[in-house]
């Protein structure tokens, strides 16, 4: 699963400092300090494309975003999650988010004379639960439902610090030091707040959820304590689903259509930080009922999508099975 990029949407350049490949010949006796490294404003940075991974959202649950020069990724992140009330008689909503990202920056070091390119390429793991209760609206209808959420985050960012070789293992300073050792560990807290309408029929059944995401990411720890982080993961979302029977039959079942729509707008410290402020996806698929069999599953799906947004665009599949 990857969703492309027609052109790298300035993330490396502007938010990880990209710079030219110079020869790695290295003299161990010059001091080299990081060009406009700034490797704090780095760690917010890292922690703000961490937020991309901290819900259930199709639009961002597979990325990747290409050099537009040599088409190799330098941002790639896929996630997986979901989320279920457990019953009408108990609506206590549980939810959770499991994410893996990875990019290639290439800071710069110079001692006033000389340049050098010092390439490391960062891994981000991370795992979000979330707790909430539904609220039937039932003076508008029993098929909506307002969800508070408590949402809390870990994770943490390591570094391939093989990659600088030699010569980060002879320079000092936080800086150095941040990049040599490669980890910064994270937690977050926070919550959102869902409406989620369900409307279902023999002949269609229609889901509809709009939700808003705010969730504080906080560094700690880690093994440059002079650097730390902080984002905030902030965002507005919209998922709509209409499934139908196709006259097909499987399983003793109907076999389904799925269509798909969703929308997300990213703001807080998520808004342009991947060159883009939000995106579309929408996606055609089929489902299969497995309930009338003595199985822990009991629906299966299939969906293609298609996302766009500002400067970029590209696909997706998507796995999804219902209990």
């Amino acid at each position: 699963m990857a969703c492309g990029a027609s052109r790298l949407a300035g993330f490396v350049r502007s938010v990880l400092c990209v710079g030219c490949v110079i020869s790695p010949a290295l003299a161990v006796a010059q001091n080299f300090e990081l060009i406009g490294a700034n490797v704090q404003k780095r760690a917010n940075g890292v922690l703000a494309l961490m937020g991309y991974q901290l819900t259930p959202d199709v639009t961002t649950g597979s990325l990747s975003i290409n050099n537009g020069t040599s088409g190799n990724p330098d941002f790639s992140q896929t996630s997986f999650g979901g989320g279920f009330t457990l019953s009408k008689n108990f609506p206590l909503y549980l939810e959770g988010t499991a994410g893996y990202s990875r990019y290639d920056p290439t800071f710069v070091a110079s001692d006033g004379q000389t340049e050098r390119s010092i390439p490391v390429k960062w891994n981000c793991v991370s795992a979000t639960g979330g707790v909430g209760w539904d609220f039937p609206l039932t003076p508008i209808t029993e098929e909506l439902k307002f969800r508070p959420i408590f949402n809390f985050s870990f994770g943490r960012v390591a570094s391939d610090g093989a990659v600088a070789g030699t010569f980060l293992q002879n320079q000092t300073g936080t800086d150095f030091d941040f990049l040599k050792n490669g980890r910064l560990d994270a937690y977050g807290l926070g919550g959102a707040v869902m409406l989620d309408y369900e409307h279902y029929r023999p002949e269609h059944e229609t889901d509809l959820e709009l939700r808003y995401t705010d969730i504080h990411l906080q560094s700690y720890g880690g093994s440059a304590s002079a650097v730390q982080g902080s984002a905030d993961a902030e965002s507005f979302s919209l998922w709509s689903r209409w499934r139908a029977p196709t006259g097909l039959t499987a399983l003793d079942r109907p076999v389904r259509y799925v269509l798909e729509y969703a929308y997300t707008q990213f703001f807080g410290d998520l808004k342009g930080v991947l060159g883009f402020d939000n995106l579309n996806s929408v996606g055609v698929g089929l489902e299969l009922d497995s309930s009338k069999y003595d199985m822990i599953i009991a629906r299966t799906r299939l969906v293609l999508r298609y996302k766009f947004g500002q400067d970029v665009r590209g696909w997706g599949v998507g796995l999804a099975v219902s209990f």
